[in-house]
């Protein structure tokens, strides 16, 4: 049984939300990121990811200066780090994301899994073959 911790990314980076879109956009950018966390007083709030960053802002008409607070996502939808990979999957395919931040016991962000960590990482695909599945589902 692998857990989340066994295949996440640790290398996590934090934005605040007082941060703009396009400083958001350009760490996305240069660290190959499609989401990040965002956090204030040493507590994530929020997350913002390049779909927010279209849709929200840029579809929206607003400029690169534009606060990541006023695109991101408030509902923070995350797992523990010993939470099994079929957990992980479950919530990602359930919510809809294919990104999920990782916290510890103290709900401290430790690090991301994606549905490609798990694609290339986990000993078996069903999990990952379920996930991509309630992913792909369209909206009720």
């Amino acid at each position: 049984m692998q857990l989340l911790k066994d295949v996440m990314s640790p290398d996590v980076q934090v934005i605040g939300p007082e941060a703009t879109l396009q400083d958001a956009a350009a760490l996305m950018r240069d660290e190959g990121f499609g989401m990040l966390p965002v956090g204030e007083n040493d507590r994530m709030i929020g997350t913002v990811t390049d779909r927010d960053i279209a849709v929200r802002a840029v579809a929206e008409g607003k400029g690169s200066d534009t606060r990541v607070r006023d695109v991101m996502s408030k509902d923070v939808i995350w797992c523990y780090e010993d939470d099994t990979v079929e957990k992980g999957a479950h919530t990602m395919s359930t919510c809809q994301v294919r990104r999920l931040p990782v916290v510890n016991s103290d709900k401290r962000l430790v690090g991301i899994v994606s549905l490609g960590d798990f694609a290339v990482a986990v000993e078996d695909i069903q999990p990952t073959a379920d996930a991509l599945v309630g992913i792909s589902q369209p909206e009720a």
